[in-house]
C-alpha cells in the first residue's frame, strides 16, 4: 500500500482526529522519537497511530555542491493523530512528554477548563497534501533566479561553464542560460539543480 493511501485510511477511522502539539523550539524530532518509542512500549498504537512532523525538502547549493535538507514548515509544532476521548490517561501521557508544552486548546463552556481542538479536515488535507506533494516532487529549489543573473553550471555536459540567465521557467524549475562555448553564445536549457548563482 502506498504511503499516501495509508494516510487516507488512517484519516477516516472513527474517533481519531489530528491535533496540534506545541513543542519547545528545536525539539520536534526528539519529541517524536520519544513518543514513537513510548507509544509502542505502553501499547497505545490503537489510540495514537501516528505522530508527524510536517517537513519539506529544500534544495540548496553550498560551495558548489548540491544539498537537500529537510525543513520543518511548522516550527515548534508536531501533529498527533489520536483518540483523546478514550481516556484521560492518553491526554496526560502526551502532555507529560518532555519538550511538549501542550495542545492547541480552547475554553470549554463557561468554565476555565481547556480542551484540545482537533484540526478541521480541510486543514489536515492541506498539511498532509503538502507533505505528500514534497515526497512526490522530492526537492524544491530555495533559490530564485531572475533574467540577467550570472550562474555557474555545476552539473551536466557544460559543468564549469559560466553563463547568463535568459529565461526562467518557475513552474518547471528550469532556466534558459546563454553559455559561451568556443567563443560563441550558445543557449542551453538547465534545471535549477544544475546551476549555482555566481
Amino acid at each position: 500500500m502506498a504511503k499516501g493511501e495509508d494516510k487516507k485510511l488512517i484519516r477516516m477511522v472513527e474517533g481519531l482526529h489530528w491535533y496540534v502539539m506545541r513543542i519547545v523550539a528545536g525539539q520536534e524530532k526528539k519529541v517524536k522519537a520519544y513518543l514513537d518509542t513510548e507509544i509502542s512500549r505502553q501499547g497505545y498504537q490503537e489510540v495514537i497511530p501516528e505522530v508527524l512532523i510536517p517537513l519539506e525538502k529544500v534544495y540548496e547549493m553550498r560551495n558548489g555542491k548540491k544539498r537537500v535538507r529537510e525543513r520543518n514548515f511548522f516550527p515548534g509544532y508536531v501533529l498527533v493523530y489520536c483518540d483523546l476521548s478514550v481516556n484521560a490517561e492518553v491526554v496526560h501521557f502526551i502532555k507529560g512528554t518532555p519538550g511538549v508544552m501542550g495542545f492547541l486548546e480552547e475554553k470549554k463552556g463557561d468554565g476555565d477548563s481547556l480542551i484540545p481542538v482537533p484540526l478541521r479536515q480541510s486543514e489536515v488535507n492541506r498539511i498532509l497534501g503538502r507533505v505528500d506533494e514534497v515526497e512526490e516532487v522530492d526537492v524544491q529549489a530555495e533559490v530564485d533566479y531572475n533574467v540577467g543573473d550570472s550562474v555557474k553550471v555545476m552539473d551536466g555536459a557544460f559543468s564549469g561553464f559560466s553563463g547568463t540567465v535568459q529565461k526562467v521557467f518557475v513552474e518547471k524549475k528550469k532556466l534558459d542560460v546563454i553559455v559561451k562555448i568556443f567563443g560563441r553564445n550558445t543557449p542551453v536549457e538547465l534545471n535549477y539543480m544544475q546551476v549555482e548563482k555566481e
